[in-house]
């Protein structure tokens, strides 16, 4: 493909009329929305709207006269929309971490007498570090069983209560099939828990139409939230009125205001709400996901897959280095929107590409990662970083003290 022929795919995409409703920096070419998204343009008059106005006028009040009070519901319901949820299956609350405790621990006051809860070894960290703070708290009661991504669907047996898996995993970008696995746990009789952080706002989501359980999500990625983003979690209506969240904080209380002593959980998806909603978060993720909303999943996701296909493609037919390697699963149904490739000095090439304006990220020990969020990304871009690469690559451009150099987050 030439960088003309990358330039009629712009022309003719659906989604290129919302690029102009993201604030991105002239010059850079964003790769990494797949780790932060950047702030949609009305994102900034909604900040100010709700610091100024909301916060700064009405005070207390506007927990009432702004309706506050209900955003985790109502953001809920608009994320619900992007992964096949019904209106009151979805809440924002707390973080991706918190959200899974909570509903691992829940799935397993479902199951009684199964004690296990299975996920993938090389999970996201936090994924499994939250399962293994689960696992010790409750001792005996529970284990946390990790095994490679082919025997997992084998080693479901009588003992698993619950099956914990992110559908599009955070470094290679392997996707598992949602429904298939969902019906290999409910053949034996556990519930399925989906981490959707690389999956929500970037590859079409049917959470019920695969009969999923329980979902956990961020917010701060495609769904362009902004850092440190409240996230949210799923629970089948099903489920609501016997899932047992293990945090009984007062939103979570059937009825809040009655300041009652005793806990009585709210028998629907309030009842996963912990403490008291974070609104200025609240506010920017709404903007993010109204943006969201304006695209159909199907023709982001195509258009995903297509970005990544185009840059997979210049870079190997450009990139002479034969220690470069692409990670994950080459055809794009089998994977999420983000490309990672392995090289001994992946960090430094990150960081070459950086100065040249190009944003990536990179992740331990030799990964160097590329989102391609299709609502701001154009063909010509992806072309023209997927060129940068190459020639960095050709010419050890990656190669200089400053790029080794270890920043605390990488």
């Amino acid at each position: 493909m030439t960088r003309d022929d990358a330039q009629a795919l712009d022309a003719a995409d659906p989604l290129a009329g919302l690029k102009a409703a993201f604030a991105l920096p002239d010059g850079v070419i964003y790769l990494d929305g797949n780790s932060l998204g950047p702030p949609p343009v009305a994102v900034h008059e909604r900040m100010a709207d709700v610091t100024r106005r909301q916060w700064g006028e009405g005070l207390v009040r506007s927990w009432n006269t702004a309706d506050w009070i209900s955003a985790p519901l109502r953001v809920g319901d608009k994320i619900a929309r992007l992964i096949g949820a019904n209106p009151g299956e979805v809440t924002v609350a707390d973080s991706t971490t918190v959200n899974l405790f909570k509903l691992a621990a829940g799935a397993l006051s479902l199951r009684p007498g199964r004690r296990t809860i299975l996920s993938e070894a090389g999970n996201f960290p936090t994924d499994l570090y939250a399962l293994q703070g689960l696992e010790g708290l409750l001792g005996g009661r529970a284990r946390l069983k990790t095994v490679a991504p082919e025997d997992l669907v084998a080693a479901i047996d009588e003992d698993t209560a619950c099956v914990v898996l992110t559908q599009v995993h955070y470094k290679t970008a392997r996707r598992w099939d949602l429904a298939a696995v969902t019906a290999a746990a409910h053949a034996k009789g556990a519930l399925m828990l989906w981490d959707l952080c690389h999956s929500a706002g970037a590859v079409a989501v049917d959470l019920n139409a695969a009969q999923a359980d329980l979902a956990i999500g961020c917010s701060y990625k495609y769904l362009n939230g902004g850092p440190g983003a409240p996230a949210f979690l799923f629970v089948a209506e099903r489920h609501q009125g016997a899932l047992t969240s293990p945090l009984t904080g007062w939103m979570g209380h059937a009825e809040p205001f009655a300041f009652e002593d005793g806990y009585r959980p709210a028998a629907d998806i309030r009842g996963q709400i912990t403490g008291t909603p974070p609104i200025l978060g609240l506010a920017a993720l709404e903007a993010g996901v109204d943006l969201q909303l304006q695209a159909d999943p199907a023709l982001v996701e195509a258009k995903g897959l297509a970005l990544a296909e185009l840059f997979i493609a210049q870079v190997e037919a450009r990139a002479a280095d034969p220690q470069l390697k692409l990670t994950g699963p080459r055809e794009p149904g089998a994977r999420g929107l983000h490309v990672s490739f392995a090289h001994p000095e992946g960090y430094a090439l990150v960081q070459a590409m950086m100065a040249q304006g190009i944003v990536g990220d990179f992740r331990a020990p030799d990964i160097a990662r590329f989102g391609f969020s299709p609502l701001f990304l154009s063909y010509v871009q992806v072309w023209d970083a997927a060129h940068a690469l190459a020639d960095i690559l050709a010419e050890r451009g990656w190669d200089r003290p400053e790029f080794r150099t270890r920043a605390a987050v990488t």
